[in-house]
């Protein structure tokens, strides 16, 4: 047992890594050409991330009839307000696909409002990818730009973010 040698590694066995000076490599005759998909092929699913106050939400978008799961319940049911509901589902009703993808999505962190938030925006990243014609539409109707606002924080010596504590002259 000891008496065998283990083979030296020949360049098949060696991972390539190719450079980024190096022409690429040519296929071998008779094989065929290796080519990358378009973004757009097949019935999904695309994934989007969409981020809004510290709530963040994580959409798997496919092809359906338009069914919305968020946390394995219900839009209707997950979101109380009807704004709400209207909020988290205007990109797909922006473009006109309300009733052509079905969606699952994760969300967690923040309250409501900044929930249906990131429900939008990871719904507008993922039409994105499914179709990528719609993304000037969906960046003129401000669904792809990132609402920086946030809570703001307490400061020190005072009552809060803005707050002051009473003064009283005598």
């Amino acid at each position: 047992m000891g008496d065998q040698e283990t083979p030296s590694p020949t360049p098949e066995m060696t991972p390539e890594t190719p450079s980024a000076g190096a022409p690429e490599p040519q296929p071998v005759q008779g094989e065929p050409a290796l080519e990358t998909p378009a973004p757009a092929a097949g019935p999904g699913p695309y994934y989007g991330t969409g981020r809004r106050k510290t709530s963040v939400a994580r959409v798997y978008l496919r092809a359906g009839a338009g069914q919305i799961q968020i946390n394995g319940r219900k839009l209707d049911n997950f979101f109380v307000s009807h704004i709400w509901r209207q909020h988290a589902r205007e990109p797909l009703s922006f473009v006109g696909a309300a009733d052509q993808y079905d969606a699952d999505i994760r969300v967690s962190g923040g309250g409501s409002s900044g929930q249906a938030g990131a429900v939008r925006m990871g719904l507008a990243r993922a039409l994105v990818l499914a179709n990528p014609e719609l993304k000037s539409k969906l960046r003129r109707g401000g669904f792809l730009t990132r609402d920086p606002r946030m809570k703001e924080r307490k400061k020190y010596g005072q009552k809060g973010a803005r707050k002051r504590f009473q003064w009283t002259k005598r």
